[in-house]
């Protein structure tokens, strides 16, 4: 036994997750109307099986056979129907009369359950599900309007893993052509959409819909989610229109609610009061791939840099990285700090540097115990 754990481990063989949402009963329920022509099916074999041996004293194989190709109206030929007693005949023309009644009846049934759809669609969610089942630290993207398709195109660029949910009925349809590798036809707020959008592993929510009602809808479901499941807070995003609505939704339960028009006029002002920052912004913040790149850490109250200087830290020399602000943990934030700026615990610091030196400064803070590394400086 553990000769064949270990080459399951060598072979990275491990079974496939399974989704928190099954659809095996709705699919039972589209297949049940197939039990009674199966039954049928069975029975008239049974009974033609029986009457062949009876009345031609066939064996149990010659039986078996006939009864296949008579009822299914395939023909004769094989065996010695030329020879058939008066009642042999009248046998199989009832069978083959009752063949023919039961493959029309069954035919009929399949076609209906097809021109459904809801059989294909449920096996097509199934899958889906498999799918999604795979996921980790994803997004889950609620409703799909103008937002979700230019989030979800710069969610692609980056490699980040998203789950779009949207109760139209033309989802597919739009899932294809703005390629959303994942998505649920369902109300995002229902215990079952979010079950199926594997939100137990997720990292975050982002809420898009114009409705506030449904936003505010939205973060709390996830959030009484979240505390069902025991787990570490998710990152929730949503969208507002005006100041008040943003503030409403942040007491809520959003970690950050965005106004696409205030936005949009910021940006439209930023252009005109300093095209060039904006250029640059543009050029380094806003692209991947970029060689130089912008993030906020979280300094985790376990780390070894709480109540340390700045300049211990040594990220400058050791990761070529630097530290152009800090957001205390009260909101007060500190620019361009100094090097004797103490750093407390869960401030975030603002890190500047390529992508590679970032992950390494991000190593650094969230490590329990100083770094091998600052030995050396």
């Amino acid at each position: 036994m553990k000769i064949f754990q270990n080459f399951k481990n060598f072979l990275h063989w491990e079974k496939a997750p399974k989704p928190e949402i099954s659809v095996s009963g709705k699919l039972y329920q589209q297949l049940k109307p197939f039990r009674l022509p199966l039954v049928l099916v069975q029975l008239i074999m049974v009974i033609g099986t029986l009457g062949f041996i009876y009345f031609e004293d066939y064996s149990i194989v010659d039986a078996i056979f006939q009864t296949g190709y008579t009822f299914t109206t395939t023909g004769f030929g094989s065996l010695n129907e030329s020879n058939f007693q008066e009642e042999t005949k009248i046998f199989t023309v009832t069978l083959i009369i009752l063949g023919f009644l039961i493959l029309t009846f069954s035919v009929g049934i399949v076609i209906e359950i097809i021109n459904r759809g809801t059989l294909v669609r449920l096996l097509k969610e199934r899958k889906m599900l498999y799918r999604i089942a795979r996921l980790k630290n994803h997004y889950v993207i609620c409703y799909h309007n103008e937002y979700t398709i230019q989030l979800s195109y710069h969610f692609r660029e980056n490699h980040i893993p998203f789950v779009v949910i949207d109760p139209s009925k033309n989802l597919e349809e739009e899932a294809i052509k703005y390629k959303y590798p994942y998505f649920i036809n369902d109300d995002p707020h229902t215990e079952d959409a979010l079950l199926k959008s594997h939100i137990s592993s997720a990292r975050g929510a982002i809420s898009l819909s114009k409705n506030m009602a449904d936003n505010i809808a939205q973060i709390a479901t996830i959030r009484l989610f979240e505390k069902e499941l025991g787990r570490k807070p998710y990152y929730i995003i949503s969208s507002a229109e005006t100041n008040s609505d943003i503030e409403k939704l942040k007491k809520l339960g959003a970690d950050s609610v965005v106004s696409p028009t205030k936005l949009l006029a910021q940006r439209l002002s930023a252009m005109a009061i300093r095209p060039d920052m904006e250029n640059l912004l543009e050029q380094f913040v806003y692209k991947k791939d970029t060689p130089l790149d912008i993030e906020e850490v979280i300094v985790p109250k376990y780390s070894w840099l709480v109540l340390k200087k700045l300049k211990e830290a040594h990220f400058r020399e050791v990761t070529n990285a630097s530290i152009v602000g800090i957001t205390q943990k009260d909101g007060k934030f500190i620019a361009m700090p100094r090097g004797d700026t103490l750093i407390t615990s869960e401030c975030k610091l603002l890190i500047i540097g390529t992508s590679a030196s970032i992950k390494n400064t991000r190593r650094l803070i969230v490590g329990k115990d100083k770094p091998q590394e600052l030995k050396y400086v």
